[in-house]
This record gives C-alpha cells, structure tokens and sequence, in this order.
C-alpha cells in the first residue's frame, strides 16, 4: 500500500522519512475549518482528519497521513502568525512561560481510521527584545504554529516534557506505532 503524507511541511516530510523507507507527498488543499471552542487536542485531531479525508478521496488505494500542530498558551490558541508583528507579539507571549504544543493525526486507507493527538509541554527561556527582533527577521517564524521552531535556535527553549518531534509538527514515535499497527513495515 502507498504512503501519502497530506502536507508539504518540510518538517513532517524529514521525521516521516526517518520512519518509512517510501512515501509520497500531496499536501491538502482543503480550507481548515475547526469548532475552535473545543479543547486544543480536539482542534488538532478535527485538522488532521479533514487534511487526511481531503487527500484520501482521490487516493482511496493508499494509507493517508494528515497532521495539524498548535500552541496552547495562557488559554489562547497560537497558530501560524499573520505577520511579523504577530510573529513578535506571540514570541513575547511565550517568553519566560511553559505552553504546550498539540499535534493532531489522523491516518486514512482502506478499511483505516486512525486519529489522535500528541501532547508536549514545552518551557521557554527569558527573551529579550533584540533576540525576538533577530528571530523574526530570520522569516522562519512565519509558517510555524507559536511562531517558533524548536529546532530553529537553541536559546529559544530551557526544558521539553514530552515528544521533542511532536513539537516539530510530528510525534515520530506515536505515527511510528500507528502505522506498525495498521501493518505498514517501519524502518
């Protein structure tokens, strides 16, 4: 069976490729739509899912991943910043606090119907203005759930409890044991 991973995440396409030998991407087009009013794991799953049914649908002969991540902070949903002003702002958000970033999946086949989500708990160090102002200009901000990538600059984050790869925009060892279970062969 074909592996198609619903996203053009480049991210999720590197932490897949550590778990399967093959498989295809073809991100979805679908509008995200989510009952924002439901806890941050819900949020996530219903993306997934809508991501996955989107890319299923003209692919129903292979096994479809979808993911979705959000921060969850103070109470508040931070997705994707609109700019780098939004950008700046969440940043100072998260400065000196603990958030957690959700990432929800949801694997679709023949016969498969797999969705959940993943939880890490993640601590940022004290920012200062110049090093946000720096960040933000880098343009990596911009396409990133919190407007921050882990793995962008080590100053960013003191402590993660939980998936380090969730955080990235995948729980590589959560989709590891889902695909085993659906019989896909792992690396």
């Amino acid at each position: 069976m074909e592996i198609v991973l619903a996203s053009a995440s480049p991210r999720r396409r590197e932490i897949l490729a550590r778990i399967l030998p093959t498989f295809f991407v073809i991100p979805s087009t679908c509008p995200e739509t989510a009952d924002l009013s439901q806890p941050p794991a819900r949020i996530v799953e219903q993306l997934a899912r809508q991501k996955a049914e989107d890319v299923y649908r003209s692919h129903t002969a292979a096994l479809v991943l979808g993911a979705d991540t959000v921060v969850w902070a103070g109470g508040r949903l931070l997705g994707k910043p609109k700019d780098a002003a939004d950008a700046a702002r969440m940043l100072r958000s998260l400065s000196g606090r603990a958030h957690e970033v959700y990432t929800g999946y949801c694997l679709r086949g023949p016969g498969i119907g797999v969705c959940g989500s993943a939880r890490t708990e993640v601590v940022f160090n004290d920012l200062s203005e110049e090093f946000i102002a720096a960040y933000v200009a880098t343009g990596s901000p911009l396409d990133k759930a919190g407007a921050y990538g882990i793995q962008d600059d080590p100053q960013l984050v003191r402590a993660v409890h939980g998936s380090y790869t969730n955080v990235v925009g995948l729980p590589e060892e959560v989709i590891r044991d889902q695909l085993i279970a659906c019989g896909v062969p792992v690396l």
